[in-house]
């Protein structure tokens, strides 16, 4: 199977999206591709007890993409071996009333992992630039002082909420959170695909919904959105990283080698050694037991 360098997918300098393939040729089966994900994914599992015992870092993982780019299905087979206390999985639907009695990163906030965990944000804060940005209107329900109407909404807004988003980046990266954020790169065809399939096999019935043939039709526009907003906060402490994802099997591989491979570099975490007492009377500890 050909050898992936995260480099080759995280964005260092602009990107046009129109520019970068939604398909990536690992040139080896499904099944074998599916096999080197279970490899990889056991010991990411393994690496998770350690981040766990050492308890200085957490780990955050934002999942963005178009409808049926893979999202779901991605958290379930790359965290499949993680033990469950360490990982908790978030999914950010409409702002509830209670939520939009905050600002709008509050509920982001709230659900940020602690350290010593993996938290996995399934769609973002950046809905807050990205649905919002084509559908402006959403913005009148965050009730926000001197925005009155739509047409208060310029280029000036925008341009205050990016600098809100990379602050919030900027300051959790500072205590102890790596950050980590995938863009599922879909094609128009293939969400065609996917959209058919939910239609045709009534096991996926429930998946549909008219809503996302309206958003379809907005493909142009959300696609420049995403481009903004990728330019705009990709950094080093919160890089983002463009996976295509036309093929799942491809998308969860790299997404689950980029985290593998990052994450090892890390040399300071490590499993807390015991104290100079305990380790001393190991063999105390150990005939007390044997002698019950």
């Amino acid at each position: 199977m050909n050898t992936i360098n995260h480099e080759d997918f995280k964005v260092s300098d602009p990107i046009k999206l129109s520019e970068i393939s939604t398909t990536y040729n690992l040139d080896e089966s499904k099944k074998k591709i599916e096999k080197e994900l279970e490899e990889i994914r056991e010991k990411l599992g393994e690496l998770q007890d350690t981040l766990y015992a050492h308890g200085k870092y957490a780990v955050l993982v934002c999942l963005q993409g178009m409808d049926t780019s893979g999202k779901d299905s991605l958290i379930r087979e790359v965290f499949k071996d993680f033990n469950t206390r360490g990982i908790i999985v978030h999914s950010f639907k409409v702002p509830t009333e209670l939520e939009l009695g905050h600002d709008y990163l509050w509920r982001h906030y709230i659900a940020l992992p602690q350290r010593g965990k993996f938290g996995v944000f399934n769609r973002t804060h950046y809905e807050n630039v990205l649905v919002t940005r084509v559908h402006p209107e959403y913005i009148m329900n965050e009730n926000i002082p001197h925005i009155d109407s739509v047409d208060d909404i310029n280029d000036e807004f925008w341009d205050s909420r990016f600098e809100q988003i990379r602050n919030f980046e900027k300051h959790i990266a500072q205590n102890g959170t790596l950050i980590y954020k995938f863009y599922l790169h879909l094609s128009k065809e293939e969400q065609k695909n996917r959209l058919l399939r939910r239609l045709e096999k009534k096991e996926k019935n429930w998946k549909f919904s008219s809503g996302d043939l309206k958003e379809r039709k907005l493909w142009n526009k959300y696609q420049e959105c995403y481009q903004d907003a990728i330019n705009r906060t990709s950094l080093s402490h919160a890089p983002w990283y463009v996976i295509p994802a036309d093929d799942k099997p491809t998308a969860r591989y790299i997404v689950a080698k980029t985290l593998y491979d990052t994450l090892k570099k890390y040399n300071d975490i490590q499993e807390p050694e015991l104290d100079e007492k305990t380790k001393a009377n190991l063999h105390l500890y150990k005939q007390q037991l044997e002698n019950e």
